[in-house]
């Protein structure tokens, strides 16, 4: 799918502010590809598509988790990591994005999970540091970013957690096996 018409199907889903957010994680998504060996295809298709799903009502949402079998533990948390499951689940269903690495990026953009693909930590490290994101911490994630992106996406993961800590929020548990499982690599 090229580009414009990937933009133009997502442009209809988001609000301004998202679809500005949107390109900035497309254009960093492009970057990281560049810099670290990644498919810059990839990252800029699951890249426009990471947030297809982010303002679909939550009943729609929720009957999509049930319906297909995801993780039903995903309705135990806060209903801002279901838009990434469902958001793969629509990009296939309404977009007719077949490749399954481009899928499971946006699957995955929220919670991470352990034994990422590259594909995987560019979304997700795309999505936390692009150019419209302004919060602590962000900056010194982006200069790590430059120089190593499994340290850098240890520090967005830890930083997520931190913040849902901070927030008296509950994590996601496969946020922390991620965090988990990036420290054992980076000990190996």
């Amino acid at each position: 799918m090229e580009r414009e018409e990937a933009l133009k199907l997502v442009k209809v889903q988001l609000t301004d502010h998202r679809y500005q957010h949107t390109l900035g994680v497309m254009e960093t998504a492009i970057a990281l590809a560049k810099q670290y060996g990644g498919d810059e295809q990839k990252a800029e298709l699951a890249a426009i598509f990471h947030d297809y799903a982010k303002f679909r009502p939550k009943a729609e949402m929720k009957e999509i988790i049930i319906e297909q079998g995801f993780p039903q533990n995903l309705l135990e948390y806060n209903s801002e990591l279901w838009h990434a499951p469902v958001g793969a689940y629509l990009a296939e269903k309404e977009a007719g994005i077949i490749d399954p690495e481009v899928l499971e990026a946006i699957r995955f953009h929220t919670s991470g999970r352990p034994g990422m693909t590259l594909l995987d930590k560019i979304i997700y490290l795309a999505d936390y540091i692009e150019p419209g994101r302004h919060f602590p911490g962000v900056e010194e994630v982006r200069n790590v970013a430059k120089e190593n992106l499994d340290k850098a996406l240890i520090m967005a993961v830890k930083n997520t957690i931190i913040f849902l800590l901070k927030k008296n929020q509950t994590v996601y548990p496969e946020t922390f096996y991620t965090y988990n499982d990036l420290i054992r690599k980076l000990e190996d």
